[in-house]
């Protein structure tokens, strides 16, 4: 039985290529945890997971401090056991995003180092639904953007064979996002979908008046319209409009999405692995939804998401947006519109290592043995 010999922990930050604004904030660094888990055979596997722009220093050192060090001398194949653990050795700071995020990174690592030794693909390790799967595009729809600029985008996408994109909501008056987002569906036609993203901007009565204006656009979804944390609002609005509310963003904890699932709080999923706090809890989600036969459409991280879309029978689009270009030398694989699972075992990501090493932040690498 091979056990955990070493640790390795660094942190890059990752500008993104794009300005990126929402309703609430504006996405200008990508601080990126990296997690190499090693054992006593000498196979390895490393893990990541993001913020955007603050707490990554915190991340860190929930890491070194308090997690790395758990991990020496365990059975690396008891992924299960180590997750609950660890979970519960930093129950007092739970449930919550930090937690979450150093949680994810080690998950992530585990399940990479457990693919690669059985030499095969995370998506087939995982449940092996299907090995592709439909896109739609973010990075052209930030709220920021012209509608000249939204339309060409879209366009674009379409071009492609993208099944949608995703426009940005939440101007100062509701006529702006209308206006926007009529630009695009007349450009575009009706074969074609449009998902928006309120970024939790909106009060109940508020989002409650916009889904009613923007009703007559077909809207794939709405994401996020009220505060993650606002079950109750989300009801109000899922029961007032025929526009499916998409969640799951800023939910932290698989208790969460349980109670949005079973009190009709949303009709689509987009669990995000790194915010959840990893694959393990990831999947559970993922299998939950099934049950209340709800798809899944992760937030973001395009590069390890298409593989998990891919492990489940409702996974339904992998989010388009280019994250980890400067660091890898794999890209995630497109035909048609289509985003193809990786066949190479482990989560189907190629570390640039040379390029991590230079933009490694000195101060949060730690070898833990």
């Amino acid at each position: 039985m091979a056990r955990i010999e070493r640790i390795e922990l660094r942190m890059v930050d990752l500008r993104p290529k794009v300005l990126r604004t929402d309703a609430i904030q504006s996405f200008v660094s990508q601080e990126t945890p990296l997690v190499t888990i090693t054992d006593s055979d000498g196979a390895s596997g490393t893990g990541y997971s993001y913020t955007i722009g603050t707490g990554g220093s915190s991340v860190m050192r929930l890491l070194a401090d308090h997690l790395a060090p758990r991990l020496i001398g365990r059975d690396a194949d008891q992924i299960e056991a180590i997750w609950h653990e660890l979970e519960f050795a930093t129950h007092a700071t739970t449930i919550g995003a930090i937690t979450s995020i150093a949680l994810a990174a080690i998950d992530t690592a585990l399940w990479d180092l457990r693919a690669r030794k059985q030499s095969l693909p995370l998506w087939k390790l995982a449940g092996g639904a299907k090995d592709r799967c439909p896109l739609y595009t973010t990075e052209g729809g930030w709220l920021h953007i012209s509608v000249e600029a939204l339309v060409e985008d879209a366009l674009e996408a379409q071009s492609k064979g993208f099944s949608g994109s995703k426009v940005k909501i939440g101007k100062r008056h509701g006529s702006e996002d209308l206006a926007r987002l009529s630009a695009v569906r007349k450009a575009v036609g009706d074969g074609y979908e449009i998902m928006t993203d309120a970024n939790q901007g909106f009060t109940v009565d508020e989002a409650i008046r916009r889904a009613e204006r923007l009703k007559e656009l077909d809207l794939a979804w709405i994401e996020e319209p009220l505060p993650a944390d606002d079950i109750d609002g989300h009801v109000r609005l899922n029961r007032s409009t025929a526009t499916p509310v998409a969640i799951g963003e800023s939910l932290y904890s698989i208790r969460h999405f349980r109670e949005y699932m079973q009190k009709g709080a949303c009709s689509i999923v987009q669990v995000d692995v790194g915010r959840i706090g990893g694959i393990t809890p990831w999947l559970k989600v993922a299998h939950a939804a099934e049950a209340f036969d709800m798809p899944l459409c992760p937030h973001f991280l395009m590069e390890l998401h298409v593989s998990l879309t891919c492990a489940v029978p409702n996974g339904k689009y992998v989010e388009y947006i280019p994250q980890l270009d400067d660091i890898t030398t794999s890209r995630l694989a497109v035909e048609d519109g289509m985003a193809l699972a990786p066949m190479t075992p482990g989560l189907g990501i190629e570390w640039d290592w040379d390029a991590i090493t230079s933009r490694v932040l000195a101060e949060f690498s730690r070898d833990i043995r």
